[in-house]
């Protein structure tokens, strides 16, 4: 017999099982605080080019609400996604970030549209796009801005590792739109990556200190992690899949900081996904009962649990004890702190 040569698992494996943190009569709903929506979906079409989901918010009723598949796809029971803040970061800006926000404005679309889940979203430039930085792109950020689902400014940073845009490019750019959120009062998304010195400068320069920040997917070191939450009393990390990974161990490393800090509030926290990218790696094989060589071809919101779980394991030991529903629960009020969702 010869081997399996279909490495992508069938569409009902994207339906997950419920995690274990949801055996109880209540759970914590997931807040996926960054996930970039129609690129998951655009990921998701390719992967399974005859799925029934033929439009987003097809997509997002069929696989992050709590509600039956289709009675072709198997699935054996489902997450719970409260609420998702997808981000904009592309220059120019698109132009169908306002369909989807505003298909989020009044109960009866959320109900219907979106299955009951919140939709909320964030727009800067990106670092990798700074070098198309401009007036008319600052613009139509501005616009974004005014919408009432918008609910921050970003993701905006820096990133050493790739330089897709020049430094000084980057740095400039970073700064002009960090006064302008300062001065609308808006909760800033970070990246950051490689650049630990410049952007610990920069925002300790351009931010007052009690700003709300979210530093997107760190994996940086945790000096830097500890210097930004020192000095910035609402910063909170952001953590994804990647937390899960043999090659990351920065991010776990600053969970433990986090929870050995005495903080009254140790784990300052963001749990995210930046989907489609970074299918947390405990969501084995085995896990899902796939076959030898499958893996899921991206991730989704509904994945975040096993995110919680791996932060649970890191952290686990304390006297109060931590387990993803902990996990989860503490994240939920983080952003509901950082971003009012």
């Amino acid at each position: 017999m010869g081997k399996n040569r279909t490495k992508t698992p069938g569409e009902g494996y994207m339906h997950l099982p419920a995690h274990p943190s949801y055996s109880g009569s209540t759970c914590a709903l997931i807040v996926d605080t960054h996930t970039h929506l129609l690129s998951t979906f655009a990921s998701y079409r390719e992967k399974y080019p005859t799925s029934k989901y033929e439009t987003v918010f097809d997509f997002v009723r069929g696989i992050y609400c709590s509600q039956t598949p289709p009675p072709d796809i198997q699935a054996v029971s489902r997450h719970k996604v409260g609420a998702i803040i997808d981000v904009w970061c592309e220059a120019p800006i698109r132009k169908d970030w306002k369909e989807l926000a505003d298909s989020a404005l009044t109960l009866e679309d959320r109900t219907n549209k979106w299955g009951g889940i919140e939709y909320y979203f964030v727009i800067g430039v990106h670092p990798h796009e700074a070098k198309l930085f401009n007036d008319a792109v600052e613009a139509d950020i501005l616009e974004a801005l005014k919408h009432p689902r918008c609910v921050g400014y970003g993701e905006i940073g820096l990133d050493y590792h790739y330089n897709n845009s020049p430094p000084e490019v980057q740095r400039a750019a970073l700064i002009r739109q960090l006064r302008t959120a300062v001065r609308l009062g808006k909760p800033l998304t970070i990246h950051t990556r490689e650049a630990d010195e410049d952007i610990e400068r920069i925002l300790k320069a351009e931010v007052p200190k009690n700003h709300l920040i979210h530093v997107h997917c760190f994996t940086d070191s945790v000096q830097l992690a500890a210097n930004l939450l020192d000095y910035f009393p609402n910063l909170y990390i952001g953590v994804t899949g990647v937390i899960t990974y043999s090659t990351n161990l920065n991010t776990s490393a600053v969970m433990r900081h986090l929870v050995g800090s005495g903080s009254l509030s140790p784990l300052r926290i963001l749990l995210e996904t930046d989907a489609p990218y970074m299918v947390p790696a405990n969501l084995t094989a085995q896990t899902l009962s796939l076959k030898s060589g499958q893996k899921l071809p991206l991730s989704h919101s509904g994945m975040i649990p096993w995110t919680a779980e791996f932060v649970a394991n890191v952290v686990g030991g304390e006297p109060e004890g931590w387990d993803a529903g902990r996990v989860l629960e503490v994240s939920r009020a983080n952003a509901r702190a950082v971003y009012g969702v």
